[in-house]
């Protein structure tokens, strides 16, 4: 009796960690997956005002030169 109960035992904690393991390998791969995707998905910003005030500031300043 006692050796039918521990094999019950072992049964079902490795089904626990089986499906801890999932859960773990899925998550992490989740993550991995948001962390990748900035690096691929990496749009030019569109420029801001200073920027294109400094531009027109620079172009003025060469044409006097």
């Amino acid at each position: 009796m006692m050796t039918l109960q521990n094999l019950a035992l072992v049964a079902v904690l490795t089904m626990f960690a089986v499906a801890a393991a999932a859960a773990l390998g899925w998550m992490s791969l989740r993550i991995a997956l948001l962390l990748i995707e900035p690096a691929t998905a990496r749009r030019v910003p569109d420029r801001t005002p200073l920027e294109h005030g400094r531009a027109r500031l620079a172009r003025a300043f060469s044409a006097n030169r």
